[in-house]
């Protein structure tokens, strides 16, 4: 009888060890995936902080930017050098020019910038040709915040596009008023000269006195600077 009711017992004590063991086992991952869920909402509090600038700027959290670097400030010189380059030419003649004459030196940038294609003069259809084609076109510029009231000389520069200067650089001197001042037009080019370029500007401009001017090698020295300025004064 005794042996019976042992063996009664172990079976109950059997039953008892397994139900605690499933009991265990079961919760187990319960816990593991309410932490897992834990763990991927977590971050949903922190999208604001990762939202591109644009999404900022919808949100009304645009930082503040930095003042355009290309904004010239009133220094005391009575010179200035105005240039557009679009491939860099342009650009390296007038800081000679600026170096030469201790002037402040601004840069004209395109609201929409030329690229390779723009500029293919082979190309009937391609940007820069159908703007040299149309005299009236106004291409926009991005910064023109320059004032030129505290200047009396303005050396303005710019490429020449057939046989013209830019477009952009009407847009500019038309934007612009040089009463008082005395102007410089130069360019640069593979070959043609200046031509009508300069006065084409200065009647689109109708105030200042406008120079003649005159064409630029692109690798022309700083004391070529000074000749050619002293020949033109």
């Amino acid at each position: 009888m005794k042996k019976i009711i042992l063996s009664m017992l172990a079976a109950m004590c059997m039953l008892c060890f397994t139900g605690c063991g499933n009991t265990d086992l079961s919760s187990a991952p319960a816990e593991t995936a309410l932490q897992q869920e834990i763990q991927i909402e977590q971050p949903a509090e922190d999208t604001e902080a990762e939202k591109p600038d644009e999404d900022k700027a919808a949100s009304g959290q645009t930082e503040k930017q930095p003042d355009n670097p290309d904004t010239a400030e009133s220094s005391g010189k009575d010179t200035i050098v105005v240039y557009f380059s679009a491939t860099g030419t342009t650009k390296g003649v007038a800081e000679r020019i600026a170096n030469v004459t201790n002037a402040d030196l601004y840069e004209i940038i395109p609201a929409e910038p030329y690229s390779d294609a723009d500029l293919d003069w082979n190309d009937r259809n391609s940007r820069t040709t159908i703007e040299m084609n149309d005299p009236d076109v106004r291409p926009a510029i991005a910064n023109d915040t320059v004032d030129l009231d505290g200047y009396s000389t303005v050396y303005i520069g710019y490429p020449i596009w057939w046989g013209d200067a830019p477009r952009m650089m009407s847009t500019f001197v038309e934007a612009h008023d040089f009463s008082g001042k005395t102007v410089i037009p130069f360019c640069t080019s593979g070959g043609s000269g200046i031509g009508r370029s300069g006065s084409n500007l200065a009647s689109q401009a109708g105030s200042g006195n406008w120079l003649e001017g005159g064409r630029l090698d692109a690798g022309i020295s700083e004391s070529e600077i000074q000749d050619w300025i002293n020949d033109i004064n």
